[in-house]
């Protein structure tokens, strides 16, 4: 596994298959990228739970019927290394979102860097940044839902798995939803490891069909923990009202 430093990024993102990535996407609104944090970058982040002083807000999910478990909102300066993750893979990530909404017909496009599009979230009064750590003891699990946080949406996001299932706990599976059109629900289950990461939908996503391309609507989630606990890191790209 890959240990991601301040600067780092610039090593790691040569080394993606991007045609995988941009084929699963496209196929199932979802991809893994293994072992992108090694076990002691996973430890650091998870560590800066404890420190109230790096965030903005704690939300508590049963309070607001999220589901049971808590997560709180990074406050800018953002770490480093969140910071590397968010600035690197916006780039690569804006080409694959400028495609998809050309191919449903979704007039907005996003620059080339992510400086340019926090400006235009910004202008919009979207000032609050986004990235968050996750945590959840025995009991907690995430609800299906989408991160939307007001008028400019950034239609992929990212987590990482920050604990190792079967050592620090039991269940808490990463769960996808798709929303076909007069289809019932289809779920996926992405099996994730200590340092991996999954890039995803946000909330909808081009499918190609018999009469051409329809939106699929897609909502994540987090099943129950059977045991132990669970931290993982989200990588939202635009910032909230």
């Amino acid at each position: 596994m890959q240990h991601i430093h301040d600067n780092a990024c610039e090593g790691i993102l040569p080394s993606i298959d991007w045609t995988t990535l941009a084929h699963d996407l496209d196929q199932f609104g979802a991809a893994r990228l293994p072992g992108l944090l090694d076990v002691d970058a996973c430890r650091s982040l998870a560590a800066l739970y404890a420190d109230d002083h790096l965030f903005r807000s704690r939300v508590v999910m049963a309070r607001h019927g999220f589901g049971q478990g808590e997560y709180k909102y990074f406050a800018y300066p953002l770490p480093a290394v969140v910071q590397a993750l968010r600035t690197a893979f916006y780039a690569p990530l804006a080409d694959m979102a400028n495609r998809w909404n050309q191919a449903m017909d979704i007039a907005v496009r996003y620059p080339h860097t992510h400086a340019h599009y926090l400006q235009r979230c910004h202008a919009a009064g979207q000032r609050r940044p986004t990235p968050l750590l996750l945590h959840y003891d025995e009991g907690d699990y995430n609800c299906l839902h989408q991160d939307l946080y007001g008028e400019h949406v950034f239609p992929l996001q990212m987590t990482i798995l920050l604990s190792q299932p079967g050592k620090d706990f039991e269940g808490g599976e990463f769960v996808l939803t798709e929303q076909r059109p007069r289809m019932q629900s289809r779920a996926h289950v992405v099996p994730l490891q200590q340092g991996d990461a999954v890039i995803f939908a946000v909330h909808d996503r081009p499918m190609q069909g018999a009469r051409g391309v329809h939106r699929v609507t897609m909502r994540h989630g987090v099943s129950r923990i059977r045991a132990g606990r669970r931290y993982s890191v989200g990588i939202i790209f635009h910032d909230a009202k």
